[in-house]
């Protein structure tokens, strides 16, 4: 008889390695991610929103269509009259995956149900979140300093 192979493969001590270290990958980035969500949701609630915090939160990375949806900053190139609401009305699908602590939840969600779930499926579901957090990490390459 073959040795137990988890959901992802790999022989006994090793079994699940692989997952868990998706899995813990997977939740470092999403708390990551909800920190500076939060510093960004900060600086805008203060009126200190600065392009890459208008850029990252919405998903508008061409600084022109920033200046085009919020209008021209403040002194020290600082947008003071924006609010999230603002922010949330001029969010793209891009702005979900980039800044949304939904996504992020979500994301740690699926990982924590992936561990402790035994289901055929939840491999799948830790490889949508695996592939969210890091199509975000991608994009957030592209956002303006």
């Amino acid at each position: 008889m073959a040795p137990y192979m988890g959901a992802m493969g790999g022989y006994p001590p090793y079994a699940g390695f692989t997952e868990f270290a998706i899995a813990v990958g997977v939740i470092l980035s999403a708390i990551v991610s909800l920190v500076g969500t939060s510093a960004r949701k900060r600086s805008i609630v203060l009126g200190e929103a600065k392009l890459s915090d208008l850029a990252e939160m919405t998903g508008i990375l061409d600084p022109r269509r920033v200046l085009a949806v919020f209008g021209p900053p403040g002194m020290g190139h600082t947008w003071p009259s924006v609010t999230l609401l603002d922010v949330r009305r001029a969010r793209t699908p891009m702005g979900w995956l980039l800044s949304s602590d939904l996504v992020d939840y979500a994301c740690i969600l699926a990982t924590v149900a992936a561990l402790n779930v035994h289901h055929k499926l939840m491999p799948l579901a830790l490889m949508g979140a695996l592939a969210v957090q890091l199509a975000g990490w991608i994009v957030s390459t592209r956002v303006p300093k």
